[in-house]
């Protein structure tokens, strides 16, 4: 079902790493939901058929280096100039797109600027988050709460922003630091933002670039805390 607010143009990013198993399937549920006026797949440097899947499941695909945060930005340099709302999730099959709705609704009716789902709030699958993820996003929050009085429970991947709010954020991060400066901007910068519980499941194939290994855990942590620091000290 389309969203109540027609008028709004809403893009959907989806960066993606050898996702060839999972991506047309996460593709086919965001254009069922009737939301996304554009799906944007970013091949973020595959080495298997992604491209391929996302083309065939009927999104756009652009590329970029690899990255999470240069994929994210690829994905907003090749916008539609309509686009009023942008809308972020993994290619994993593990955010549940049927929860668009809630976090586009309140940005397309003015009264937030940032919607962000939280995994910890919502219902997950058993093995879908490991204690590293569930620990690091909580932690993040009280650390944001006492830097901006901002209550965060999550560094959810799924969030939606209006494309005027994001331009103003400047982001930077290049790799896994991006969903947190996010955050920390929006706050920084008073953007009206709201929290949702969102339902997450396990990955639908394939294996995670962050928690699938240990040397990915200890990489992904060590950006976010880099990012933590430097946003802060900014």
């Amino acid at each position: 079902m389309r969203h109540a607010y027609p008028t709004m143009f809403a893009s959907v990013i989806i960066p993606a790493l050898d996702e060839e198993e999972t991506i047309a399937g996460v593709v086919r549920e965001c254009l069922a939901t009737g939301v996304p006026n554009e799906v944007i797949v970013v091949d973020n440097g595959s080495t298997d058929r992604t491209a391929e899947r996302a083309r065939e499941a009927g999104a756009r695909v652009v590329t970029a280096l690899r990255g999470y945060g240069r994929a994210c930005a690829a994905g907003i340099a090749a916008l539609s100039p309509e686009c009023d709302i942008v809308v972020f999730l993994d290619g994993d099959g593990s955010d549940v797109p049927a929860f668009m709705n809630q976090l586009i609704d309140p940005i397309a009716a003015g009264k937030f600027d940032f919607v962000i789902g939280s995994r910890t709030r919502g219902r997950r699958e058993r093995g879908s988050m490991n204690f590293q993820q569930v620990f690091s996003g909580r932690m993040a929050g009280v650390i944001l709460r006492l830097l901006y009085g901002i209550r965060y429970t999550d560094m959810c991947p799924f969030r939606a922003i209006h494309r005027a709010a994001l331009a103003k954020l400047n982001m930077r991060d290049q790799t896994y630091g991006w969903n947190l400066e996010m955050q920390m901007k929006a706050a920084r910068a008073g953007f009206r933002i709201l929290e949702i519980p969102v339902n997450h499941r396990r990955r639908a194939g394939g294996e995670s670039k962050v928690s699938g290994t240990l040397r990915g855990t200890f990489a992904a942590g060590a950006r976010i805390l880099a990012t933590l620091l430097r946003v802060a000290m900014e």
